[in-house]
């Protein structure tokens, strides 16, 4: 369970990255955190049909970085996230480390964007870190190659 709080440790940081004003000083880190959390009855009552909201985009873009920060510290390969969604929520993500791609993923209907608890949230995040780590270990050659 550490190394999923370690995660959930990752995601806070790029979430209050993005708070150059200071605003979030005052929020939990459970408070920070509870955006992200979206039941299956709650999803149902987001329409799919509409742009995307700029609180849901910001989310889904700290959910990415997080996974690139916290592979960038399990192999010491710096790295690099591409998020390019359309406005109504389609799109993709893609992790570099160096000239290696350790993560692409289609994105989908992401208004719906969020994990039924804490507990999935960090089981995913660190699941994607994992699979990404295991990348960069088997072509170690590719991911630290910047030129």
């Amino acid at each position: 369970m550490s190394e999923a709080k370690d995660f959930l440790r990752d995601l806070l940081d790029q979430v209050r990255a993005g708070d150059s004003y200071g605003q979030l000083d005052r929020f939990s880190d459970d408070q920070l955190l509870a955006p992200f959390v979206v039941t299956k009855e709650q999803r149902r009552t987001i329409a799919t049909n509409c742009d995307l909201d700029i609180a849901t985009g910001a989310r889904l873009r700290s959910f990415y970085q997080a996974i690139a920060a916290a592979t960038e510290k399990a192999t010491g390969a710096f790295t690099t996230t591409i998020l390019d969604l359309n406005s109504e929520g389609f799109g993709r993500v893609i992790i570099f480390a160096g000239r290696l791609v350790v993560l692409d993923n289609a994105l989908r209907d992401v208004q719906r964007f969020g994990f039924n608890s804490f507990e999935e949230l960090a089981a995913r995040g660190e699941a994607l870190v994992s699979g990404a780590s295991k990348l960069i270990e088997r072509w170690s050659e590719v991911a630290r190659d910047d030129s």
